[in-house]
C-alpha cells in the first residue's frame, strides 16, 4: 500500500462565539488556511486533485459544499474539484482519514484535508432544526426504525455527557480540576508560543481566544448545572468557536515530485461505532480497535489528543485505557481552546503534530466523540 504523508499543517487561532474571527465569511476562514499551506510548500495548485473539508450545520454560509466555495475563494484553479463532509465533532479528522485513503489506494498523489466552521454566524445543532417549519421535530422521531430501537428518549450530547458522567462516576469535581487543568495548560502553551509555527493570524486575531486568564475552580463550583440535579456545567463543556485548518496530504511520488518535505506519516486510520445515547463514549472501543489493527499499545504512544467536548469523555477514556493524562492534551483541549465543530478533528492534528516535533515524540494518537455515537483514531508518526 502507498503510503500517505503530511506535508504541512496550518490552522486559524480559534475564535471564541462573537469574537475577532465571528463575521468572517466560513469560505474565507477556509480560504485562508488552503492558501497559506501551498504557499508555505511553493505548491502548484493545479497539483492538486481534491479538497476535503469537515463541516457540520452547512445552511447559508456554510451551505453549497463549503470546500469548493473555499478553494474558489481563495483565488484558486477552477479545475480543482472539493467535497464537504459530515461526521459531526470528527469531520475534520474523517476529511483528514479520506484524503489519506485517497493517497493510500493510489488513485491520487496531493491532497488538501481539512474543516471549518463559524459557529458564531451558524449556532450549533441549527441543522437538527431547520426542517421544524416542515413538521419534522428531530431527525430521528420520524423514523419507524428509529423508534422501534431507541423509543423516544432524548438524543442530546448534553444527556450523553450526563449519562458518562454517572457510569463512570466522575464527580463534578473531579471535572472542574480537569478543566482548570486545560486552561492552565492552553495558557501555558500561549505563552511559551507553542503554537506560533501552526497559526496563521486572521482578521487581527493572532491567538486563540478561548482560555480564560484568572479563572479558578472555585468560580466553577458556583455554576449552575445545564439540568437540574446534573453534574455538567458550561465550565466543563467544550467553548462555542469559530475557525479553519488545512492539512496536505502526499504520497511519496508526489514529495519527490514537487520537491517536499513530509512532517510526518498516517500511520494508522480507522472510525468505530458505539451507544448512539451515550453519543459521546465512542472512543473508548475506538481506541481499542485501532490498537488492535495497528498492533500497539498504550505504552507506545507518546501523546495523545482525545477531544474535550465535555470533561467526562476524556476522563473515562483515560479510565478505561489507563492513559496518564501527563499524556493527554498536554496543551489544553476544546474547554479552554475551543472546538469549532468541522474544524476540530484537522485543528487537533494540527496541534499533535508540532507537538510531536517539539517534545521529540514518535507516536501521537487522535481520537473524538462525535454525534451518533463514533469515533475516529488517527495515529501519526513524526519523521
Amino acid at each position: 500500500m502507498t503510503e500517505a504523508y503530511i506535508v504541512d499543517a496550518v490552522r486559524t487561532p480559534t475564535g471564541k462565539r462573537g469574537g475577532g474571527l465571528s463575521q468572517v465569511h466560513p469560505a474565507d476562514m477556509g480560504a485562508h488556511v488552503i492558501n497559506e499551506v501551498l504557499e508555505r510548500n511553493d505548491v502548484d495548485p493545479m497539483a492538486v486533485e481534491d479538497v476535503v473539508f469537515g463541516c457540520v450545520d452547512t445552511l447559508g454560509p456554510q451551505a453549497g459544499d463549503i470546500a469548493r466555495t473555499a478553494w474558489l475563494a481563495a483565488g484558486l484553479p477552477e479545475a480543482i474539484p472539493g467535497t464537504t463532509i459530515d461526521r459531526q465533532c470528527g469531520s475534520g479528522q474523517q476529511a483528514v482519514s479520506f484524503a489519506a485513503m485517497g493517497v493510500m489506494s493510489g488513485l491520487q498523489d496531493l491532497v488538501v484535508a481539512g474543516g471549518v466552521q463559524n459557529m458564531s454566524m451558524i449556532p450549533i445543532g441549527l441543522a437538527l432544526e431547520a426542517a421544524r417549519p416542515f413538521g419534522h421535530e428531530d431527525p430521528f422521531s420520524g423514523s419507524t426504525g428509529w423508534v422501534a430501537r431507541y423509543g423516544t428518549q432524548e438524543v442530546s450530547q448534553f444527556r450523553g455527557a450526563e449519562l458518562i458522567a454517572e457510569k463512570w462516576n466522575i464527580s463534578r469535581e473531579e471535572m472542574e480540576a480537569f478543566a482548570f487543568t486545560s486552561h492552565e495548560r492552553a495558557i501555558t502553551a500561549i505563552d511559551e508560543g507553542r503554537f506560533e509555527r501552526e497559526v496563521a493570524p486572521l482578521a487581527g486575531v493572532e491567538v486563540d481566544e478561548g482560555p480564560r486568564r484568572g479563572g479558578s475552580i472555585e468560580k466553577m463550583a458556583q455554576l449552575a448545572p445545564l439540568v437540574d440535579g446534573g453534574r455538567i456545567t458550561a465550565a466543563l463543556a467544550s467553548q462555542v468557536s469559530d475557525g479553519a485548518a488545512a492539512i496536505l496530504v502526499a504520497s511519496e511520488r508526489a514529495i519527490e515530485d514537487h520537491g517536499l518535505t513530509p512532517r510526518a506519516r498516517i500511520h494508522h486510520i480507522s472510525v468505530r461505532g458505539d451507544d448512539p445515547i451515550y453519543m459521546l463514549s465512542g472512543p473508548i472501543a475506538a481506541t481499542t480497535y485501532a490498537l488492535e489493527k495497528s498492533g500497539m499499545s498504550i505504552d507506545d504512544i507518546d501523546l495523545f489528543e482525545c477531544n474535550e467536548a465535555f470533561a467526562p469523555v476524556p476522563l473515562a477514556w483515560m479510565a478505561e485505557h489507563r492513559v496518564p493524562h501527563e499524556k493527554v492534551n498536554v496543551n489544553g483541549g476544546a474547554i479552554a481552546l475551543g472546538h469549532p465543530l468541522g474544524c476540530s478533528g484537522a485543528k487537533l492534528m494540527t496541534t499533535l503534530l508540532n507537538e510531536l516535533e517539539r517534545t521529540g515524540g514518535r507516536f501521537g494518537l487522535q481520537t473524538m466523540c462525535e454525534g451518533g455515537g463514533q469515533a475516529n483514531v488517527t495515529i501519526l508518526e513524526r519523521l
